[in-house]
């Protein structure tokens, strides 16, 4: 019974994990920029959220995450990341600037709301017993139900609009793209804008079962990272996909190692791909 209340808890994890990868593969595949600050992104969404609900305001609160998140990942596209590209900057710079700014919205959180743990309660975090030893609560359900949503939707809007189909020539050929008379710049900002309004609904979730403090974000960039390259770099299905596995894989190994270990699981599945897969899941191999 213990492994199945893991399983579980591991696939309610794993949908989060899910949404916060999709979100960053898609702006890696789409523009080759390594967010490394894709993570903040996801903290400033929670704590937003956190905020607008202790003074009651859930909704306005949801909103304001996606927003936040948005305005974000516009922010470091247009402000940080454009301009070292203007400059041909080479993929460390990028890394090295997405990381300080990591690191000092980390320090801005924890001095504004706090270091520590912080949550919200609601009652669809009320664990109730569906089958003998086996405990579910309500926001399970809405986790499953809101990562489906959100991915059939990013799904039929990359296949099925004008925009969704442009965003994923810009992963391929830029420069046709601007021979057809798009701006790869305005692509861009749309890849940053979708993926990161991903990771709002996941923070969100996350206040409410887990609970948020300054420095999830980092779990948040590292899982993404590992995900995309176990689901196939370029792959969001992959990369959803190994979320979802690596949620899993953290769950189920609290019955075998101490809770301190169970996020080195993720990363031995990480390894494991990259010695024996490298192309990952859905990826395709290289040869030369």
């Amino acid at each position: 019974m213990l492994f199945l209340q893991l399983l579980l808890q591991g696939i309610q994890t794993g949908a989060l994990y899910a949404l916060t990868a999709a979100g960053f593969a898609l702006i890696f595949g789409a523009t080759r920029i390594f967010h490394f600050a894709h993570g903040t992104a996801f903290t400033i969404a929670g704590y937003v959220f956190l905020a607008c609900w202790r003074i009651d305001q859930p909704v306005l609160g949801a909103l304001a995450a996606i927003a936040a998140a948005v305005l974000f990942g516009l922010g470091m596209e247009r402000f940080v990341y454009r301009p070292i590209q203007r400059h041909e900057g080479s993929f460390f710079t990028v890394f090295v600037a997405a990381f300080g700014v990591a690191v000092v919205v980390q320090n801005l959180v924890g001095m504004i709301a706090g270091r520590g743990f912080a949550s919200v309660d609601t009652s669809l975090s009320m664990a109730e017993e569906v089958l003998p030893e086996i405990f579910l609560a309500p926001i399970f359900w809405v986790a499953i139900s809101v990562a489906v949503v959100l991915f059939a939707a990013l799904s039929a809007f990359l296949t099925r609009t004008h925009a969704g189909v442009a965003l994923r020539a810009l992963a391929q050929n830029p420069d046709l793209l601007r021979a057809y008379g798009l701006s790869s710049n305005r692509l861009s900002m749309l890849a940053f804008a979708v993926g990161s309004a991903m990771v709002a609904p996941a923070a969100i979730l996350t206040a409410m079962t887990t609970g948020l403090n300054e420095a999830v974000g980092h779990h948040v960039m590292l899982i993404s990272m590992a995900a995309t390259i176990v689901g196939g770099v370029g792959s969001l299905r992959g990369a959803a996909l190994a979320g979802l596995m690596l949620g899993v894989a953290e769950s189920v190994a609290l019955q075998f190692v101490d809770t301190q270990w169970a996020e080195g699981v993720s990363f031995l599945v990480l390894f494991a791909f990259i010695i024996f897969r490298p192309s990952g899941i859905f990826g395709v191999a290289q040869t030369r």
